[in-house]
This record gives C-alpha cells, sequence and structure tokens, in this order.
C-alpha cells in the first residue's frame, strides 16, 4: 500500500425507484483496482481512443438501428391440424439508448393479433443476470436470445447491421436456414388448388386514372324540350372525365325561369350510346363471364372456368371522348342534346390528341335584346341632383359616393396644400365694382370652389366671405333635366379665363405661386401650363412667316443683350398670335424661357429662417432625425447622398420649404457631393444651436398662405428670346 497514491472508494450503492439496490456493479474498488473475480469492461471498443467521434450516443448513433431475423416457436396445444407454429419476427436494436424493439410482420388471415409483440425499451437478461440489460455484445447471426421467456432464433440481418457488427470487431457467425410453418405451408396448398386454371383477366385502370386525374373536357350543350310548354332550349355543361370516361350533366337555370333549382341534370356515371334499352337482370351485366365445366353430371361438384371469349356476354357501348365533338348529337337516357362550344383545354386537348383544327362553336340561341335603356325622372329641386339620384336607383335610397381615394391623394399634407388660388375681379360696367377684388380657391380634393372679397378701406363695401365654399354649376344649363350637370373643374380656371359663378362674372387676373408650379408640374392634366402644346401651337400659327418673327424679337432688343423684359415679349406674342393665346399660356411661356434669379445664399441666414420656421411648428423631433439617419449610414462614414437626406426630411414632414431644403443640403455637401448629416442637424437644432434672426431679409420668401392676393409687377423680370426662336424654327445657321 505504500507505492498506491489513490484510496477512493467508488460508489456502488444507490436507489433505482425509491428501492435501495447495487448501481456500480461495473465499477472498481479502492483506488480503481478491480474487485476479486470483477470483469471490467473495455472503456473503447477495439479501436483505439481517439479514433471516432467524442460524442454523446444519442448523438453519434441518432437514427441507426440494427435489424435482425427472428423467429420463435409457439405451442399449439388445442389444435390437431398444428402442434407448434412458427412465427418470424423483426429485432430491432436502437443504437442511440440500447433499447430492442420485436415486431412481427402483418400475415393475411392468420387469426393472430400481430404486430409490436415487445415495445421499444431495455429488456434485461434472463436470469440470473437479470440486473443486467442486453446490449450490441449479445447480439450476432445463427445464436438464440431470450426476452422475457421467450426463445428467439437469430437467422440473419441487413446489410448495414454487418457492416457495423464487423467495425465493432465481432466475428458473424453463417446465416442460418428460415424454417417454414407446417400449417401456414398445408394452407397454402389449399389456397393454390382453389385458384383456376387460367388467371382472372386484369382490368388495370390505374394508369388512366393516374395519367388523367383532374383532367376534365367541359362542352356547352342545349337540349330542345319537346315536351316543354314554350319549347325553350335548356342550356347544359357536360363534363367528361377522362380519368374513368364518366360523363356528368349539369343545368344552366336562368334567373326567374320558374324551374326547380337541382344540383345535376345527369349523375356522374358512364353513358350508353343506345339507351334507354330495357332492365336487366341482376348479374346479366358483368365484367367476367364463368363456365360451369361439369355441370351436374359429375355427381353435385361443379368446376368452374374464367371464360376469356366472354359468351353470352352483354356487350354495351359507352361514349368516349372520340364521340364528343362541336356539332355532334349524343343521346342522354333518350334526349338528344347537341354540342355546341367546348372551353379552351378541351380545344387543346382535340387539337393534340386527334388534330382538330376547326372549333366554331354553334349558334343555338337568339341574341339576347338589348337592354332598355334606364331613364331616370327629372331633377326635383330638392337636395342636390346626386341625392335625387341615388334614391332613383334602387329601393333604399343610399346616399351619394364620394371619391374618396381622391381625396386622401389631393388633401393638404404638410407643405402640399392642393388648392389653386386666382386673383380676379369683376367684370362689369359699375365704376364702384371695378375695383373690387376676389380671391378664388379651387380645392382639388373634392373640386369645390370658395369665393373671398378683398378688404379695401373707405370703399365701403363690406369684404370677407363672398361665396360659400362648394361645386358650383356651369351657367346655361337647364335646372330640372334627368342628365347630371356639369360643374367647374381646374381645368376651367386660368389666368385671362372668364367664368360666371351663380350670375357674377369673374376674369381671372393672376395666380399664386403654388399654382404656377402645381399646374406646370401637371402639365398632361392643364393644356395652358404645358410648354409642349404651347410651342407646338405657336409654331402652327408663326411657322410661315419665321423670318419676320426673328425680326420682330431682334428689333424689341436694340443692346443685343439676348434678353427682353415680360411687357414686350406678352405685346409680341399678342400681335403674332392675334389674340388667340390666354394670358396664362404667355406667362407659362414667359416663365420657362425666364432668366433664372440666382442668389448668393448665406448659410447663417437659410439656418435661421429654418429655425425660425422649425420654432413656429415646434418642431423637436432631431433625436429621432439623427437616429434615422445613422441607421440609413450603412458604411458609417458620417455622409449619405443628397436625395436620401431629402427623402428622410420629407418623411419627418419637416417645416421647411422644399427649395430652402434643398438649398440648405447642397451647403453641408463635401467635395464628393455627399451631405454631412451630423452637422445639417445640428444646424437645425433651434433648441441646442440657435442662431439670432437677421434683422434684414435678403432673399424674400416664397409661401402661398402669406399670399396677399395682389398682382406682381411682373410674372418674371427677363426673357431669353433665342431659345424660343430655336425651339420654333430651329437654329439659324
Amino acid at each position: 500500500m505504500i507505492w498506491k497514491e489513490k484510496f477512493h472508494k467508488s460508489q456502488h450503492w444507490g436507489y433505482c425507484n425509491n428501492v435501495a439496490m447495487l448501481v456500480g456493479e461495473d465499477k472498481p474498488g479502492i483506488g480503481g483496482e478491480p474487485l476479486p473475480g470483477q470483469k471490467l469492461k473495455p472503456k473503447y471498443s477495439v479501436f483505439p481512443e481517439g479514433i471516432g467521434s467524442d460524442a454523446p450516443a444519442w448523438v453519434a448513433f441518432d437514427k441507426q438501428v440494427l435489424s435482425f431475423d427472428a423467429y420463435f416457436e409457439e405451442e399449439v396445444p388445442d389444435k390437431n391440424q398444428e402442434l407448434y407454429r412458427i412465427r418470424h419476427c423483426k429485432i430491432y436494436f436502437y443504437l442511440e439508448d440500447d433499447t430492442i424493439q420485436v415486431i412481427e410482420p402483418q400475415v393475411k388471415n392468420s387469426g393472430i393479433s400481430q404486430g409490436t409483440i415487445v415495445r421499444r425499451h431495455r429488456i434485461p437478461l434472463p436470469p440470473p443476470h437479470e440486473d443486467q440489460f442486453y446490449t450490441i455484445d449479445h447480439f450476432n447471426i445463427n445464436i438464440e436470445v431470450i426476452l422475457y421467456a421467450r426463445r428467439y432464433k437469430i437467422i440473419d440481418c441487413d446489410q448495414f447491421t454487418k457492416n457495423f457488427l464487423r467495425k465493432m470487431g465481432v466475428r458473424l457467425n453463417p446465416p442460418a436456414g428460415r424454417p417454414d410453418d407446417p400449417y401456414t405451408k398445408e394452407r397454402q396448398k389449399i389456397l393454390d388448388s382453389m385458384k383456376p386454371l387460367r388467371p382472372y383477366e386484369r382490368i388495370d385502370t390505374l394508369k388512366q386514372f393516374l395519367e388523367h386525374n383532374g383532367h376534365i373536357l367541359r362542352f356547352f350543350c342545349v337540349w330542345d324540350d319537346p315536351e316543354s310548354m314554350f319549347h325553350d332550349p335548356r342550356e347544359l355543361v357536360l363534363r367528361y372525365y377522362l380519368s374513368d370516361d364518366t360523363i356528368d350533366i349539369k343545368e344552366i337555370i336562368p334567373v326567374n325561369s320558374g324551374r326547380d333549382v337541382v344540383p345535376l341534370f345527369l349523375r356522374r356515371d358512364k353513358l350508353p350510346k343506345y339507351a334507354p334499352t330495357g332492365l336487366y337482370q341482376p348479374g346479366t351485366i358483368t365484367s367476367r363471364t364463368v363456365l360451369n365445366v361439369f355441370g351436374k353430371l359429375v355427381g353435385n361438384r361443379s368446376r368452374y372456368i374464367l371464360d376469356n371469349r366472354k359468351t353470352g356476354a352483354v356487350h354495351q357501348e359507352f361514349y368516349r371522348d372520340s364521340d364528343l365533338k362541336i356539332g355532334a348529337v349524343i343521346n342522354v337516357w333518350g334526349r338528344k342534346i347537341m354540342l355546341c362550344d367546348c372551353d379552351e383545354f378541351t380545344k387543346e386537348y382535340y387539337r393534340t390528341k386527334y388534330g382538330i383544327e376547326d372549333f366554331t362553336p354553334v349558334s343555338y340561341k337568339a341574341p339576347p335584346p338589348p337592354k332598355p335603356e334606364k331613364t331616370f325622372p327629372p331633377y326635383t329641386g330638392f337636395g342636390s341632383e346626386e341625392d335625387s339620384l341615388c334614391s332613383c336607383m334602387g329601393l333604399l335610397p343610399k346616399p351619394p359616393q364620394k371619391d374618396f381615394k381622391k381625396f386622401m391623394e389631393k388633401d393638404r399634407s404638410g407643405m402640399e396644400s392642393n388648392i389653386l388660388r386666382f386673383l380676379a375681379k369683376l367684370v362689369t360696367d359699375s365704376p364702384i365694382d371695378t375695383d373690387r377684388k376676389f380671391i378664388i380657391s379651387y380645392f382639388l380634393s373634392d373640386d369645390t370652389i370658395s369665393v373671398f372679397e378683398h378688404i379695401q378701406q373707405n370703399t365701403g363695401i363690406l369684404g370677407g366671405k363672398f361665396l360659400e365654399r362648394g361645386r358650383i354649376k356651369k351657367p346655361g344649363q337647364e335646372l330640372f333635366k334627368s342628365e347630371p350637370s356639369e360643374y367647374f373643374k381646374a381645368q376651367n380656371l386660368f389666368v385671362g379665363a372668364r367664368v360666371c359663378f351663380h350670375g357674377h362674372n369673374f376674369l381671372l387676373v393672376d395666380a399664386d405661386e403654388y399654382t404656377f408650379n402645381y399646374m406646370e408640374k401637371h402639365a398632361n392634366e392643364f393644356s395652358v401650363a404645358d410648354v409642349g402644346v404651347i410651342l407646338k401651337k405657336l409654331k402652327d400659327i408663326a411657322e410661315s412667316r419665321s423670318r419676320e418673327v426673328r425680326q420682330v424679337f431682334a428689333s424689341s432688343d436694340p443692346e443685343h443683350s439676348k434678353v427682353i423684359e415680360y411687357d414686350p415679349f406678352r405685346n409680341l406674342i399678342v400681335s403674332i398670335t392675334d389674340g388667340a393665346f390666354s394670358e396664362h399660356e404667355i406667362m407659362t411661356l414667359g416663365r420657362y424661357y425666364s432668366v433664372k434669379d440666382e442668389y448668393e445664399m448665406d448659410l447663417h441666414f437659410l439656418l435661421s429662417v429654418a429655425q425660425e420656421q422649425l420654432k413656429k411648428n415646434s418642431f423637436e423631433n432631431f433625436e429621432q432625425l439623427s437616429a434615422v439617419l445613422t441607421y440609413n449610414d450603412r458604411e458609417k462614414c458620417g455622409v449619405l447622398p443628397h436625395e436620401m437626406c431629402r427623402t428622410i426630411c420629407k418623411s419627418f414632414k419637416l417645416p421647411v420649404a422644399d427649395d430652402d431644403l434643398q438649398a440648405l443640403l447642397t451647403m453641408f455637401e463635401d467635395d464628393h457631393k455627399q451631405v454631412e448629416y451630423k452637422k445639417f442637424v445640428d444646424g437645425l437644432n433651434w433648441r441646442e444651436n440657435q442662431i439670432p434672426a437677421f434683422q434684414t431679409i435678403k432673399v424674400p420668401l416664397k409661401n402661398e398662405d402669406d399670399w396677399s392676393g395682389q398682382p406682381p409687377s411682373l410674372p418674371v423680370k427677363g426673357i431669353k428670346y433665342l431659345p424660343l426662336l430655336d425651339d420654333l424654327f430651329g437654329k439659324e445657321e
């Protein structure tokens, strides 16, 4: 004991199901030495340590099962026909947890409850080793194992089991023979003697079902019922099922026809061609014919064989897909039905299989009479026209439907008001009303119009609301009529237009900047703001005298500055077109070819203006704005593209005009045209980095809400006429 270093004891006793028992039979004694007479199992298999997977068994051997073929003998004491019975079974050994399962395959008409004989679990060894369990070491070919006092003889195993056992170092025994059960062998002889000498005729319909399951030919048919009171044709739909050559027919019953609705006109079945032919006795129509060879000549014994020639069988001819085509008349149990048309799948089927190309439908009914035009009574004057019209559309009156989609698209959102404002004056001979000024607002969300009068001092006229907001009818329409009235649209309002609102004639003399920009942006809706249409119209008028037009424009520019003022430009256009152009069209041309004002914007001034706007609108979401910009900066370089920053600012509904926002983003760009968004957000943050407001306004801000309604001195300052002439007549050589 002097040389020993380990003196620990292994734990051999424990509890299993609250019962004290020996649980460490494989554990060594003191110091790890084996006890007297104890045989320790090797820790590893025949392979040395380090070879193979170190994963636990439930991972390394997951879904790996050893399969053994076996049988056992069972005594049968109560029958004279058999003394014992041999029952074949499968033994499955699950490697992941050393569990065993025994299953007996099902045998037809055995009379024995077969299936799982032993459910899957760990099986103990037979006495006197019942404290141990079966492992892989207890299995081999051509050996016997005892499972719960029943002796199983293993005769063979599958290839995977053989390979696994060889890798484990097990020497496999040669396979044993598979004995036959005497009683089963005797029963098989009896069954074989009962089979006819000639095999039964096999009718295979599985192939047709698998190839054409779900494939249906559909024909549109008509049946002219002669017994009907009014002899009206009855429309039918015939469906031919290619999977089993059956047919069903469904009737199309019109609305208010007076006929009862039934699920099917003909239930699904094979349709005989020559029906009805009378009733057959039961057993007359069969798929096979059986002959009695001996009859009653030899005692009372009979012998039957199958008649392959089907002597005396009743043959019925059924409709097939080759019998159905457009224009054919088929017999449906005595009713003559004509096939008039088919669907696209049916056409493609016949085109592919039979090469038929003519699918001209058969006309079987007169064209439907034209629907009578629905007439409505004239407007009564009570309520709106739309409300009165809805009361005539049905028994239950419903309120008129509003264009909700248009309302959501054109309603005010952020800096977009979607309101067109025009400055107007009255067209009248009265000197009192000549100087009155009105602001006409057109709301694009619901096509309504409101009119406000500009308040002027010492005129004796009370200004303010002149006309309540609402839709306005065009003049000259009859009041009590059936047709809906026409209302003023946005296209009817432009600078220079004359409109009549409830007997008051207005001349539109100007519009705000938002109106001009909106109409030019949606030039496809407003022809007076479409430069392409205006140029084409002007070209058609002045193309024949292009040289004269060039000389007139050149004479208006004596200093050869290539720029003329708006008034001379307007007078030239009016003289060239003889008044065919409206004021709005001339303004659109002038705005398009105008000299753009270039301001040298100051960064501090822009930031002070932007902070003032943000402060007025109580915008304080600078941390969220900075977080979103940082999130979109995937490369974490501190810069983002100009357009992406503008889109993010718009998503936060930043209350800053778009021109000012574009200028601010441009000033925070680096050399690569990327916006430094952190400096941009810090500059806008009026809470932490407030910039004092400037006393002098360098650039007049354009805001549609602050438009006073006063006409500007000139729509534009200067107009470059040479690009206009080049677009009209081409460049001069």
